[in-house]
């Protein structure tokens, strides 16, 4: 197999990010990402919000792609960064610290010194949708920037944060023909699985959204099992069983 031209795949990387930012495909999201960057809210009053889609973040040459739903109205949409700014973002990096894909258990904004060690966080959509609930066709719109990070990056596991997230990635696989239904893979907190060969492991976590933290339904220890799981099979050639 040809090895990859590392520094051609940065700069690919780099490019489709500056092309993110300037995605203008959904009228409905573009409205309401630039009308929370106007209006704010009263305790970020002083920020100048970020308004437009959020690229990807992280380690260049990372084996694992986390995979979010959408930027928050005032998190991601006003920082710039994914799950930054949020309480949904403090409860994930801590857990990427404490699994040593971080260097730091914080992130408040781009240029905090927060570096992502062998890990890349995109989403299933880049603009921040009203209710956070983005329709079919905005995600339909969003997901060739996500199959274009899949090829630059070419990860060994991939961390479906959510239901839809994980139903994003699947529903890209399906209609490739990489998988033939969704339905022998349903979604369950801490379920892994093997779809192929020539594809990463597909690893799933409740969101960590404050509606999981919050009521205990997603805690600290969950989503560091699951982390430990996958940086387990990094440092293996071996694929790990089906959970």
């Amino acid at each position: 197999m040809p090895q990859r031209n590392v520094n051609a795949s940065e700069k690919a990387l780099g490019k489709l990010c500056r092309e993110i930012t300037r995605c203008r495909k959904c009228p409905r999201l573009v409205r309401y990402r630039e009308a929370v960057a106007r209006e704010k809210r009263a305790a970020f009053r002083d920020w100048n919000y970020w308004g437009k889609p959020v690229p990807g973040f992280g380690d260049p040459h990372a084996q694992l792609l986390i995979l979010g739903l959408a930027p928050a109205a005032h998190g991601a949409n006003r920082t710039g960064r994914m799950f930054t700014g949020d309480r949904s973002g403090d409860f994930l990096y801590q857990a990427l610290y404490r699994t040593g894909f971080a260097n730091q258990p914080t992130s408040e904004h781009r240029g905090d010194g927060l570096e992502l060690r062998n890990a890349y966080i995109g989403a299933a959509i880049r603009c921040a949708p009203p209710d956070n609930k983005p329709l079919p066709e905005e995600l339909a719109n969003c997901r060739p920037y996500l199959e274009r990070e899949l090829g630059l990056l070419r990860p060994r596991a991939i961390l479906a944060l959510g239901s839809i997230a994980m139903r994003t990635y699947l529903g890209y696989l399906k209609e490739s023909g990489a998988i033939s239904s969704l339905a022998a893979f349903p979604f369950r907190h801490a379920a892994n699985y093997h779809l192929g060969e020539s594809l990463p492991r597909l690893f799933a976590s409740y969101h960590p959204s404050q509606q999981n933290t919050f009521t205990g339904k997603l805690t600290e220890e969950m989503l560091e099992d699951v982390l430990l799981q996958i940086r387990q099979l990094l440092s293996s050639r071996h694929r790990a069983p089906n959970v």
